[in-house]
C-alpha cells in the first residue's frame, strides 16, 4: 500500500486517492479543426512509461484537490509530488515518499 503525501493535508494512505491518467497533456489548439482520428488519440491515446511517469491524482476523501505526481511504474516509488500547471520535475525534487517498509506494491 502506498503511502501519498497530499499537498494539503499531508500523508495519507492510498485509499483515499484516484488516479486521474496521464499529466500534461495538452488540450487541442484548434479542437474544431481535429478529424475523428486525431480526437480519439487526443481522448483516448497516452503514454505506457517504462520508469518515471508524470500523473494527475485527485484526494477524493480529503481535500478534494488535484495535483500531480511523479512514480516510478516499475517500483512504485513516488519521486515527486507538485501542484497542478506547474511543469514536470526533471528528477526527484519537490517531496520524496515511498511505500512504507513491509508494504504490498
Amino acid at each position: 500500500m502506498l503511502l501519498i503525501s497530499c499537498p494539503n493535508c499531508g500523508s495519507r494512505d492510498e485509499t483515499e486517492f484516484h488516479y486521474g491518467g496521464q499529466a500534461h497533456v495538452p488540450y487541442p489548439e484548434n479542437p474544431t479543426g481535429l478529424n475523428d482520428r486525431e480526437w480519439a488519440e487526443f481522448l483516448f491515446y497516452r503514454d505506457n512509461t517504462k520508469g518515471a511517469f508524470a500523473e494527475r491524482w485527485l484526494h477524493s476523501t480529503g481535500c478534494r484537490q488535484w495535483f500531480n505526481m511523479l512514480r516510478d511504474t516499475v517500483t512504485y516509488d513516488i519521486q515527486a509530488i507538485y501542484p497542478m500547471g506547474t511543469p514536470r520535475p526533471a528528477t526527484a525534487a519537490a517531496t520524496s515518499i515511498t511505500a512504507p517498509e513491509g508494504a504490498t506494491k
